[in-house]
């Protein structure tokens, strides 16, 4: 179901998106070697509480944690665990999904792990995010779903890179996953026309290799099926008359 926010429902969104993107600039300097992805999930959900807010993955469909922490080739839904001790140079996407007075926001951000000294991880990492804000450009009234998938595409491809086609942005607001569908590739031009008062996310995740995936046991984690690194950054956003809206901005 898509669902069209008002203005007003449009800034309660934003509230919450306050306090997620809040929690990623406080990760930049809380995540380093030696502590553990579940340390990193502790840290989300008490933030999240602390501010009045509900860590909203917790439940959904199952899911046990605030945050999904995805390492290296795992391209999303990554367990959190105490034994998952981070080193130099691992990178790292934590996601998670605020619920703030009935309110979505929905954000994942990559980091790397101390320092790297791999010139590919750099790359990967611009690449993707430039990835983002390209997609996000499209975003405006009267253009089509297939609009935001192009420009990513079309971006990520011609760096050398892939994208990953299983797990694809969404609508979100009143629950955490409505409709549209927004892929992160496809034609321009094609898909459903956007318009204004639509929330969605849009979350490129690019692979250094093959887009293919693999699942783990666990039902949830998806890796590359290569084994090459992945890479995600995601903001949610309004479709607005004034153009794109980021609800989930950082400072």
């Amino acid at each position: 179901m898509i669902t069209l926010k008002s203005p007003r429902e449009i800034e309660a969104m934003e509230e919450a998106g306050k306090i997620l993107a809040d929690i990623h600039v406080a990760l930049r300097d809380f995540i380093k070697p030696g502590i553990s992805t579940m340390e990193i999930n502790d840290f989300v959900q008490k933030r999240i509480e602390d501010a009045g807010a509900i860590p909203e993955q917790i439940g959904y469909e199952g899911y046990e944690f605030a945050t999904c922490t995805s390492l290296n080739d795992e391209i999303c839904h990554g367990f959190p665990g105490k034994k998952e001790i981070l080193k130099d140079g691992d990178l790292l996407k934590v996601d998670t999904v605020v619920n703030y007075n009935g309110a979505m926001a929905d954000s994942c951000w990559c980091y790397v792990v101390g320092e790297s000294k791999d010139p590919q991880v750099n790359h990967l990492m611009e690449v993707t995010e430039k990835a983002l804000y390209l997609g996000i450009e499209q975003a405006i009234p009267g253009n089509r779903i297939g609009d935001i998938g192009h420009a990513i595409q079309a971006y990520v491809e011609a760096e050398g890179f892939s994208v990953v086609r299983e797990f694809i942005g969404h609508g979100i607001g009143p629950t955490m996953h409505e409709g549209p569908s927004v892929p992160h590739y496809g034609e321009a031009g094609k898909g459903l026309r956007l318009k204004e008062g639509m929330t969605i996310t849009i979350e490129p995740m690019v692979n250094t290799g093959t887009w293919r995936s693999k699942m783990d046991k666990n039902g949830w984690t998806a890796r590359t099926l290569d084994g090459g690194l992945s890479c995600q950054f995601e903001h949610t956003i309004a479709i607005t008359a004034d153009g794109p809206k980021i609800l989930t901005k950082q400072d």
